[in-house]
């Protein structure tokens, strides 16, 4: 009798698996992926870390595994898909749908949250809830927990305590990462330690207020959830029956409890894969976990680990200087990404004389690829925090160049920096009332009515700053004496903005600390403020260029258009992950900026500031300018020589060629 041969092929160390037929599947997978993209949607059963970089085709690989996994015979209902946005989940959804048919769009595809609701209302008496619950938004989050403060009497003019959004975000915080709030206070919050028995007591009472009136937080349905896999009891060892297979997208960002979650889903077969890449891990202040992709493979013992190498977006001379970024990286995967598009100029490494002198040279440079044919919607300039855009974006401004700025704010719309500003246009204009009005009400006890009683006397002159309010026997606001003097000394001082911004900043600053709770992050931009201050002589030219007003006034209500060429994009690197452009600029790689100063502290935190180095380069498709200026300003030291950052201060000239901008005049 002829015999057939039937070949078991191990799978990982956790079963065997019958040799594929590739014949039998409609897509030709070999034929459509590279061997690594093809390895990692070929595996079935067991755990899988798929270490993607960037550029490497993850989404890609994921679609294709949830179509070859249905072509496989699976029901697409025994499959879990988990993201980190809803529109993530339905891309991935769709492409699968029209790569094989309708099945694929079966699949249990969303976010850790919405799987979490659609979970507890299905489970709810197994989970200790009731049904009908309700989710509570961060807006009724925080103003729940400011009812509690009022209650324990806790608003008061004479004490300073954390404000409703601070509250919520420390308990958020120690959510997510299972940290204590003591930690989070200690760490992120030193100067309300002294409040922490009563943070604590908040923090009780909401969570009690919360359990007795039927209510989740978006943090309560991942820790309900988490409780709920963990529990083995009948109705989630009914679930866990039905998924055959768990997937996870950017494996790299989720954070303690996600990674708890995970290990819960993939608790009953094992069959788990996650996709992610070390190298860009950068939302650590979201709470995410750099340790959950470094220690899966502890947490799956098991566990096959895939590299995908092969990039598609950049050349190879761009993907050189980012592994030379990384290689530097203590705790790592190793890879190497590589490509096989020809061509490709060396990154250029662009120092320049100061900052203003940085932003003329990307102006022109911008200018100079426009003409090359490089439309204005493939060019990006990335930097590590907000504010350092701000000097780039008046010259923008004054160039004509029209821009959309992802991550952070605008310059001028930042609640500080107009705090400052509006001090400034009453020394130029002493009748700017919108000026007035926001100065009277940074005061405590100046409300609306008695701001507009002043405004009342302002306007019929009985107020003034034209003289000295010493100068008069009885000055009618002593409360405001100081402010008053302050202003009388703005409007009198002939001097340039940047001495006249210091005689704000000496009055502002108490009142700064007390009305912001995260004053220490936000006095860099005062410092920026400042620092552009520096190339003017004149208050009135300062004003005129800060009221430039951009023409979008805000980038998260705009979809796509017909004109969206037309803008240049301005992001932090935070916001620029996962996007690509033809060109790139890096800007500020100074040491003590990126990385900061506060990150060269911790080892963890100086590592993570290389990943957004990483992240940052990749973006860029076929040219890249990491840019720093030579020379910076700071309020304590004046003007200082600074350094390259240490990301690039090493980088050899055959990764990248060295510019130095020079002033024609």
């Amino acid at each position: 009798m002829n015999q057939k041969k039937y070949i078991l092929t191990r799978v990982g160390k956790t079963g065997f698996e019958k040799k594929v037929d590739e014949s039998r599947f409609v897509i030709n997978y070999q034929q459509e992926l590279n061997p690594s993209q093809y390895e990692a949607v070929s595996a079935v059963n067991g755990a899988f870390l798929i270490i993607a970089g960037a550029g490497t085709g993850k989404t890609r690989t994921l679609v294709y595994r949830v179509a070859r996994l249905i072509e496989s015979g699976y029901d697409p209902n025994s499959i879990l898909l988990l993201t980190f946005t809803r529109k993530a989940a339905n891309e991935m959804l769709k492409r699968a749908s029209v790569l094989l048919d309708d099945r694929c769009s079966k699949i249990r595809g969303g976010t850790f949250h919405s799987f979490a609701n659609v979970t507890l209302r299905k489970y709810s008496k197994a989970a200790g809830l009731d049904s009908n619950f309700t989710i509570l938004d961060q807006g009724d989050s925080e103003d729940i927990i400011n009812l509690i403060r009022s209650q324990e009497g806790l608003i008061s003019k004479e004490r300073r305590f954390p404000k409703k959004e601070t509250l919520n975000k420390i308990y958020s915080f120690s959510a997510n990462t299972e940290k204590p709030v003591e930690l989070i206070i200690e760490e992120e919050y030193p100067h309300f330690l002294l409040e922490l028995d009563e943070i604590l007591k908040i923090q009780k009472i909401y969570i009690d207020y919360k359990r007795r009136n039927n209510l989740l937080d978006y943090d309560d349905l991942l820790l309900y959830l988490r409780d709920f896999l963990s529990s083995e009891n009948a109705a989630s060892k009914n679930l866990l029956s039905v998924i055959n297979f768990l997937m996870v997208d950017e494996y790299q960002d989720t954070n303690k409890l996600q990674a708890d979650i995970v290990k819960g889903l993939a608790g009953h077969n094992g069959n788990v894969m996650v996709v992610g890449d070390d190298a860009q891990s950068i939302y650590s202040f979201r709470g995410a976990n750099f340790k959950n992709i470094m220690e899966f493979p502890k947490l799956f013992p098991d566990a096959q680990i895939i590299k995908i190498e092969e990039n598609y977006r950049s050349v190879q001379t761009i993907l050189d200087f980012a592994n030379h970024v990384y290689d530097g990286a203590i705790e790592k995967y190793t890879k190497v990404l590589y490509t096989k598009r020809l061509g490709g100029e060396l990154p250029f490494i662009v120092a320049a004389a100061n900052e203003n002198m940085q932003s003329k040279f990307i102006v022109e440079k911008i200018l100079e690829l426009q003409e090359e044919g490089v439309s204005l919607k493939d060019i990006a300039v990335l930097f590590r925090s907000s504010f350092f855009s701000f000097d780039l974006e008046i010259e923008l401004a004054k160039a004509g160049i029209p821009f959309q700025k992802f991550g952070g704010i605008k310059f001028i719309e930042s609640a500080h920096v107009k705090d400052v500003l509006a001090f400034l246009r009453i020394a130029s204009n002493p009748r700017d009332i919108v000026s007035w009005y926001r100065v009277l009400l940074l005061h405590e006890g100046v409300g609306p009515k008695t701001a507009q009683r002043i405004l009342d006397e302002l306007a019929t002159a009985r107020l003034t700053i034209e003289e000295h309010p010493g100068t008069k026997k009885q000055f009618a606001h002593e409360k405001l004496k100081e402010l008053f003097a302050t202003l009388y000394k703005l409007h009198t001082t002939h001097a340039p903005p940047a001495e006249l911004i210091e005689i704000v900043f000496n009055y502002y600053h108490p009142i700064f600390k007390i009305k912001y709770d995260d004053f220490n992050k936000r006095s860099k931009d005062l410092e920026t403020l400042q620092n552009i201050s520096e190339n003017y002589r004149s208050l009135e030219s300062f004003l005129a260029d800060m009221a430039i007003e951009p023409i979008i006034d805000s980038v998260t209500d705009i979809n796509a258009t017909d004109k969206e060429d037309e803008f240049l994009t301005l992001s932090t690197i935070h916001s620029a992950k996962g996007l690509e452009w033809h060109s790139v600029f890096v800007i500020h790689a100074v040491e003590g900026y990126f990385p900061s100063v506060r990150a060269a502290e911790s080892l963890e935190s100086l590592e993570e500031e290389r990943r957004l180095m990483y992240v940052a380069s990749t973006r860029a498709k076929q040219n890249l300018f990491v840019t720093y200026p030579m020379h910076m300003y700071n309020r304590i030291d004046g003007i200082t020589l600074s350094k390259p950052s240490r990301f690039i201060s090493e980088m050899s000239t055959n990764k990248a060629q060295g510019w130095l901008v020079e002033d024609e005049f």
